[in-house]
Order: C-alpha cells, then structure tokens, then sequence
C-alpha cells in the first residue's frame, strides 16, 4: 500500500526542527512546505532525509536544497535527483558555500539527461573498475573523479557519471574506454614531451589542446587495436563517421606524438572538431609527474643495478665504468604493443628480478628507452657510496616527503553515502629520535621471551608445508590411498595421486605496522607499545619478511599527521631503535586517512601478500568536524574496505576493553583480537604477527 504523502503542516514542523537557525531570517517553514505537498511520499521522504544530510554540514546549503527540490524533483529521477545533491555538496566541500549553492539555484542551466535512468556512477563501479586499470597498466594506476577526464600519469581521473546513453551497459563501458585512453597516453608516449607547454603557442591554447588531444586520440586508438581489439572496435563505434584523410598518419603503428604536434601545427585553423560523446583533457600537472617519478626511478634503478653487477676480475684493471658494462634494450613492440626489454651484463643476457623488470618497463614508458644518463647514475651512486661525493647525485635522492609535503585524502561522509572529496590534510614527518638507553633496556629485561621468539620465528622460516594428493612425492597419502580404495572396491579406477610432497614455504610477504600515536596512549600504554615494537623488530629480522612502522595521530581533518618509524627500505639500525625510542603521545585517533596514506605506500611494494596491522587503544576519535561516534566509525571501515579492495589484508590490535562493540564492524569478525592486559602486549604482538603469517 503506497503511504499518503504528509500534509503541509506536518511538513512545515518537520521543517522548522531541522532548518530552525535559518527559517527565522529567510522564506517561512510554511512557504516551503506548501511547495513540498505537491510532491508524492516518496519525494517528500527523499527531501526530508537529504535535507537532514545537508544540514549536518551547513544548514544554508540545506535551505537552499530544500527550496529548489520541488521543481527539481519534477525534472529528475531519484538518481539524478541524488547526483545533483552529490554534486553540489562536493562543489560546497571544495569552493565553499557560494558555489556549492549556485548549483541548487541552477538546475535549470544543468537539465536532466534523457538517459540519467541508465547512468553509471563512480561510486558503483570503482572496485570493477579498478581491476580493469590494473590489468591495463605495467605500472600501479589509481582512479578518481574529475568534472573532464585526464591522467597525471600514476592516477586516472574519470566523470563522477555517466549518462550519455540510455542503456546502462553502454554508459559503463565508456568508463572502461576513458581508463583505456588514458592509459594508453602513458603507455604510448602521449607524455614525451610537455603537450600543454606546446599547445600555448598558439594564440588559442585552449583550442590547441583540444585539437592535438584529439589528434592523439586516434593514433592511440591505432595502437589500442593491436592488443585491445574490442576496445578499439568500441571508440570505433563512439567515433563515428568522423575520419578524416588529411589524419590517415595517425594509423600507422609507427605514429609517435610528434606526427600529431605536427599536424597540428598544418590545421590548427582549419580544422573542426567533431562532437564525441567523451573529450579528455591534457593538464599540466600530467609533465610534473612524470619528472618526479622519472627522477625517482633513476635513482631507484642505479641502487638496484648496482647490486647486480659482479664482482670484476682482478685480471679487468682498471675497473671498467658500471655505465659501460650494463646495456639495457627497452621498448615498445608495433606489432604486439607489449614492452620488449632485454637486460646484459658484462655481455651476458641475464633475467633480472620482478621488480627491476617493472621499474625498467616503467621507465621506457617515460622515456621511450632507458637513457643512457640512467646508467651512468649507478657510478655517480657508487661514488657517493664511497665517499667520494658529500651529497646525493643530482640532488635527486630527497623523497618529496621528507620536505614535509602536504597529501589529500577523500573521506567517506556515511550519511551522504559519498565521499567529501580532497577533504583531509594529511602531513608525512620523522619521529624524534630520543638518545635514551630505552631500546637497550627493553631487551636486557625481555631477554629471555626474545630469545624464544627467535627460535619460534627460525622454525617459522624454515618451516615445510605438506602437499596432499600428489602424483608425485616422498610418502605415501593414506587419506587419499583409502578414499581411493573405496573408489576402487566401487568399480572406478584407482586415482594417481596418492602421495604426500614436501614443499619449502616461499615468503612473499610486506607487513606494514600502524602505531596508535594519539593522546590517550600516554604514559604506561606508550611504554607497552614502543616494548612491543622493539620485540617485534628484533624477531622480525631473524624472520627476513619486510616491514615498515609508521605511527599515526590527527587533530581536526586540517592535521592528520604520519610519523615514520621505519620504511620497507631501511634497515633495522641504531636510527631506528631511537626512532622507537622516541615516539610519544600526540593527539587524536583520526584513521580513515591514515589508513588510505599507509594503503597507498603498500601497495607500492611488490609483494603476494600484504599486511596493515593496527595497534591501538581505542576507536577513532577527534576533536571536531563530528569525526566523534559513528562518523569516524563509518570513515574508518570505509577506508579499510578500500584497503582490502586492493588485496591487502588489515588486522588489528587492540588493548580497549570496548571493542568488541565496534572492531567487529570495522574489521570483519574474526581480524581482529583484544590484548585484556596491557603488560603482555609486548609478548602477544609478536606472536599475532606469527600466527598471522604461519
């Protein structure tokens, strides 16, 4: 039975409760409720739950939704009613009060699409989505929104919706043809040179960009049907009618970004363009990118060369220049548009490690070879190395992050059910060493449980796993001789795996520890937790799995701060155990960006399986922007699915006799366990960490 709609009165009431600090200066609560009876139940309930949403950001942005939902309402879906809500509260996160109510006043100027029932949305389809980026790219690629699409190169910015189609199918697989074009403008040298530099010579910059992105469009689009074809056949199909003779270059397998500047400079007047259902952009922001990471990679690569190289022969003196014994090949096939790398040493082809193989694939993609300055760098690092030098090579080995550099981080608003885009300010810094005997202490009074966490954790590594039902192996299977037995007694055939193989166990593990550096942990807890940090490291090392520790705390979303403690790439050292030594109380619990900071720098590392283990002492807390309660709940085990989305696995340790009343919900029912007594946290971290792992 369909519920009546509410009656004017009842509406103005609810009205005046929700908007009372605004009504008493603006239109009357009985003036908006009239305009609210006209509408049927279930858009009254809509408006009512959306203005309540709104209202717990800004109440005038809830009046000024309120007063223009009845004639919007008349024009939109529920969908597209929520996309313009959406919408607005994210113009309103970023540019303020005044923009954000501009797009409540302005519905008319953004009409409807006849398709918007068939819509896609980001927020439905990212998981999907990013499965289909990550199984384009030879690189780690993110997604997020943008109002046009474009790439910096390490993060794909698509619509927050689509809805150029009626049929729903259609519009999601112009996302997956947005993620395949730019990734092809990384993957096919769009980024060799600065195209917005060269597009403003002309006197309409603008212009220009538009055109020589479209120009590219089509070489890629070449190049996209020599491994995607059903992709090509799709921007095809988008295409249309619209080739053009004078671009029929941009079909050769050889075309290069060049061949598009080039044309052009021939039609920049007289060309027009035609009007496709998507248009991507070229931002500047896509040349720094790439100069940082390219600058990074050099460096990355000349360490990892470095400990490749043999040992010369003494009969080799003088010493050949590392430069002049590596030569890499690296490079685009036109046929297969997969990346041929080959990799000698002293003239022997060798078969370098994984990760080498990528950072080479990802370099070439930069560059379009490996330049041979990439190479020279591995003497330059050697010089340093030995003391030659009193700095870093070219000033490239200082990380951005260690100058301190500002991140943003999205976060998940439960009641708006989206997130509130760019919305905390997230610092990376060093912990404090602190020059104290602390670390020296901690093991002389656990010197007995290290001792036996050593142990426990040698046998861990060289522990062998039982292979059941084999062809093949050094005993015999009797679970599977008997069930094969049986078969045989019933008239089928004895099976040929009846044998047990013993299998060496392959650590491929990264473990990353989040370290509650809040207030709340001051005094005893903040002992307890630098103990247990000290332990862990010193069984850790005798276990060979690498580890980082970073430390977390914030106050207000304008000062969510990271303390590192220790990288993935630094050794456990004297730096470090002063680093452990050194970490005290800061403020608040805020974690859903840090959660989404320390994913990110996990899944930087190359690894089968990845760990984000959590040690804390209570739920995520702050002082203000209503993080307190079920907001920051929310935030936190929103940015946590996202971490498992990516195949990390999150765990947490806890010593807060509460949590059972919250961890469950955040951390699933069984990641999560309670340390009952602080005194043992020392002694049970290490050994979570090992059955974990086992």
């Amino acid at each position: 039975m369909t519920a009546l709609p509410l009656t004017a009165r009842l509406l103005r009431e609810k009205l005046d409760y929700l908007l009372g600090p605004v009504l008493s200066s603006r239109r009357t609560a009985a003036t908006l409720a009239e305009q609210m009876a006209t509408l049927d139940r279930s858009q009254q309930d809509l408006v009512l739950h959306w203005v309540e949403v709104i209202a717990h950001s800004n109440y005038e942005m809830a009046y000024q939704f309120v007063a223009a939902a009845p004639v919007a309402l008349k024009k939109l879906d529920t969908g597209a009613a929520e996309a313009w809500i959406i919408r607005a509260m994210d113009v309103y996160d970023r540019e303020g009060l005044h923009r954000g109510s501009e797009v409540f006043r302005t519905i008319d100027a953004h009409p409807p699409s006849a398709a918007d029932h068939a819509a896609a949305t980001f927020e439905e389809n990212a998981q999907v989505l990013a499965l289909f980026a990550c199984g384009l790219s030879g690189r780690r690629l993110q997604l997020d929104v943008s109002d046009e699409p474009h790439t910096d190169t390490e993060t794909l910015y698509l619509p927050p919706r689509t809805a150029v189609f009626d049929n729903a199918a259609a519009n999601f697989n112009l996302y997956k043809v947005l993620i395949t074009l730019l990734w092809a403008q990384g993957r096919f040298g769009t980024f060799h040179v600065d195209v917005v530099a060269a597009c403003a010579n002309y006197a309409d910059p603008q212009r220009a960009a538009a055109l020589l992105s479209h120009f590219e469009n089509l070489r890629l689009e070449s190049r996209i049907g020599s491994t995607l074809p059903g992709i090509a056949r799709d921007l095809a199909r988008l295409r249309g009618n619209h080739d053009d003779p004078r671009l029929i270059t941009l079909q050769s397998p050889d075309a290069v970004v060049q061949d598009s500047l080039a044309l052009l400079a021939d039609h920049y007047d007289t060309f027009e363009l035609p009007v496709l259902p998507y248009r991507i952009a070229l931002r500047p922001e896509a040349a720094a990118t790439r100069a940082a990471r390219m600058q990074r990679e050099r460096s990355e690569l000349a360490e990892a060369l470095a400990q490749m190289l043999p040992e010369q022969p003494d009969d080799r003196k003088p010493e050949a220049a590392a430069a002049d014994r590596i030569d890499i090949r690296a490079g685009l096939s036109a046929a297969t548009g997969n990346m041929d790398i080959e990799v000698r040493i002293d003239g022997t082809s060798v078969s370098p490690p994984a990760a080498i193989t990528q950072l080479i694939e990802s370099i070439a993609q930069d560059a379009g070879e490996i330049p041979d300055d990439y190479l020279q760098a591995i003497d330059q690092r050697s010089n340093h190395q030995s003391g030659d030098e009193t700095g870093p090579a070219d000033g490239g080995d200082i990380s951005p992050d260690e100058k301190g550099v500002s991140h943003l981080y999205d976060e998940w608003d439960y009641k708006r059910r989206h997130y509130r885009r760019d919305w905390c300010v997230l610092r990376e810094l060093d912990v404090t060493a602190a020059n104290d005997d602390f670390v020296a202490e901690t093991l002389a009074r656990y010197r007995p449980q290290v001792a036996q966490l050593k142990r426990t954790f040698e046998m861990l590594r060289d522990e062998d796993r039982l292979l059941k039902r084999q062809a093949t192996g050094d005993d015999i299977d009797f679970d599977a001789l008997v069930a094969g037995y049986a078969d045989l007694e019933s008239g089928m055939e004895l099976p040929d795996r009846l044998l047990i193989r013993r299998h060496k166990a392959e650590r491929d593990l990264a473990a990353l520890f989040m370290v509650d550096m809040s207030g709340s942990t001051k005094g005893w807890i903040n002992d307890a937790e630098r103990e247990a940090l000290v332990m862990l490291c010193e069984a850790l090392e005798v276990l060979g799995d690498r580890y980082a520790i970073y430390g977390f705390s914030g106050l207000t979303r304008q000062r969510c701060e990271i303390f590192r403690i220790k990288r993935f790439d630094e050794p456990y050292s004297e730096d470090v155990k002063q680093r452990i030594a050194g970490i005290t109380p800061q403020d608040y619990t805020r974690m859903g960006a840090a959660i989404r900071h320390l994913t990110k720098l996990l899944n930087n590392v190359d690894a089968r399986t990845r760990l984000l283990i959590s040690l804390s002492d209570g739920k995520p807390d702050d002082y203000s922007d209503h993080y307190r309660g079920e907001y920051g709940i929310e935030d936190t085990r929103q940015a946590l699915i996202e971490a498992h989305r990516t195949g990390i696995k999150p765990f947490c340790i806890t010593i807060d006799h509460e949590a059972r009343d919250y961890l469950p919900h955040l951390y699933g029912p069984v990641n999560w366990t309670l340390v009952d007594n602080v005194e043992r946290l020392p002694l049970k971290v290490a050994d979570i960490y090992r059955r974990l792992t086992a």
